[in-house]
């Protein structure tokens, strides 16, 4: 009696450490495509359009998205386009506190990949 009680206990267990490696796999992975894909095309025009500079521009997102999560990536992204719009409005990113704090966690999180990638 004691062994099919034991069995379900350890497939439940299975389940449960499986969900919670899939979660963090997803969190770990919350970069959609298409922003790994843009930030590897910059990268690369920034550091030339070769065989090395693909593996390290992608090493260099995979290491910004191990950093940062998403939202506050594509915060960081927005100020820096709208810090470059003249007048108030692009005034008010650049003057911003929380428009300098995602800018610098996105810095940081650039110069770990530099280091790791690089």
């Amino acid at each position: 009696m004691l062994r099919p009680i034991v069995a379900v206990l350890a497939v439940f267990l299975a389940v449960l450490a499986g969900t919670t490696i899939d979660a963090r796999a997803q969190e770990i992975n919350d970069y959609p495509t298409s922003a790994r894909a843009e930030y590897v095309f910059g990268c690369m025009k920034a550091n030339g359009e070769s065989r090395q500079s693909i593996e390290q521009c992608s090493c260099s997102i995979d290491v910004v998205a191990s950093i940062i999560p998403y939202d506050r990536y594509v915060t960081a992204e927005t100020v820096l386009s709208m810090a470059q719009v003249r007048g108030n409005l692009g005034g008010q990113f650049r003057s911003s506190e929380q428009a300098a704090n995602a800018l610098n966690d996105l810095r940081r999180a650039q110069a770990e990949a530099e280091v790791r990638c690089f």
